[in-house]
């Protein structure tokens, strides 16, 4: 089962190229790297490093995790944030259990492994703690995390129609996949401090507000949306 990894990036110049050397040193065929509109050296870098570069101009977390999708090849995707607080080392634990037949969406949990100090604030703590409650009461998933490194089936992505096209993208993919009784599982990862550069989400008030807006309604609503 061929895997392709696919990295969101904005402006992650100082982190992007180590981080394509190493998801390229794990068992896979092909990394992505997907420029979300970047004025940095985001996209040359990663090219330089070997990843194969896509360019999506619309921002937003969605549209470039829809649009790394999109350009993949692989029967099986991983998608992993540019900062480089999750390590491209740990991904045989996401991959184990789909290849072994034992789900087909596996979520590294931070909850479950190690959270560096500095690496994640109180109020995304408190955000991941109360909307995976949620999740565990409303869709019967018992999920600890909603952790952006995770890897699925493409086939099964594909066919979940993406709609959410910001921060609640990921929160959608474990929504519709707990509503079709999809096998979930979760791994142990760790979450590290990035290395370069700011947040787009923890780092600034308005990204994190806006992230638990999206997150939160994204799973109220396919709740109660029948």
């Amino acid at each position: 089962m061929n895997v392709n990894v696919i990295i969101p990036a904005l402006n992650e110049a100082g982190n992007i190229v180590q981080l394509v050397r190493e998801a390229s040193g794990q068992p896979v065929e092909r990394v992505i790297v997907v420029d979300n509109g970047s004025t940095d050296e985001t996209g040359p870098l990663a090219a330089e490093a070997g990843a194969h570069v896509v360019v999506e101009p619309r921002r937003g977390y969605g549209y470039a995790c829809a649009a790394g999708a999109a350009a993949s090849s692989g029967a099986i995707l991983v998608f992993l944030d540019g900062d480089f607080s999750s390590l491209p080392a740990e991904m045989p634990r996401l991959l184990a259990p789909i290849r072994q037949g034992q789900a087909d969406l596996v979520l590294g949990s931070r909850a479950l492994g190690e959270i560096l100090p500095g690496a994640m604030p109180a109020h995304q703590r408190f955000g991941n703690w109360l909307t995976s409650g949620l999740m565990r009461r409303l869709y019967g998933t018992p999920v600890t995390d909603l952790g952006p490194y995770r890897a699925i089936r493409r086939d099964l992505l594909l066919g979940l129609r993406m709609q959410e096209m910001t921060f609640g993208w990921p929160t959608e993919m474990m929504v519709k996949c707990a509503r079709r009784g999809v096998p979930i599982l979760e791994v142990p990862v760790s979450f590290a401090p990035r290395r370069c550069g700011q947040s787009k989400v923890s780092g600034t008030l308005r990204g994190s507000i806006l992230a638990a807006f999206h997150i939160l309604s994204v799973t109220l609503r396919y709740a109660f949306d029948r």
